[in-house]
């Protein structure tokens, strides 16, 4: 759920919350650091994880209270060094792409994990019991983690 916490003006807030249609309870205009403080502590409170990104000297307070906070790299130096992740550019889609290599790196953990649960279930009471010969043993660890390092490489795919 998006909401639209900006220090600028009423009128240019509101242009911008009309394009994105943001509804008017999620729009706030002329806000100075503490009341982005107060809004994102009440989402977190709701239970909401809070992503914010902000590029001024009046966004590092908010910065730093969101759970994950992106700053512009054209913004201010404290800005950036508040938040979590500074865009290497001005294109917000890269916020996007940012949310879905996330994703994509959290399912491949999983997958990874999974994997490796199953492998060490299934061959290390064999191993253990004497009934693979220990050369085996390694060969097939290893191959387990060549298998780990193949999916998780997958990260560096653009899909």
């Amino acid at each position: 759920q998006l909401h639209l916490l900006s220090g600028d003006a009423v009128s240019r807030v509101t242009a911008m919350a009309e394009r994105l249609g943001l509804p008017a309870d999620r729009v706030h205009a002329r806000c100075l650091p503490d009341a982005k403080v107060a809004a994102i502590s009440a989402l977190q409170r709701d239970g909401r994880r809070v992503l914010m990104v902000g590029d001024g000297l009046n966004d590092a307070a908010a910065l730093a209270a969101a759970d994950v906070s992106v700053a512009m790299s054209n913004g201010a130096p404290l800005a950036q060094r508040q938040a979590d992740l500074v865009l290497a550019g001005e294109r917000l889609g890269a916020i996007e792409d940012l949310i879905d290599i996330g994703q994509k790196t959290r399912r491949i953990i999983r997958q990874n994990l999974v994997w490796s649960a199953a492998y060490n279930l299934l061959a290390l009471p064999v191993a253990a019991i004497g009934a693979m010969s220990p050369g085996w043993a390694a060969l097939g660890m290893a191959a387990s983690s060549l298998l780990v390092s193949a999916n998780a490489w997958r990260l560096g795919e653009r899909s």
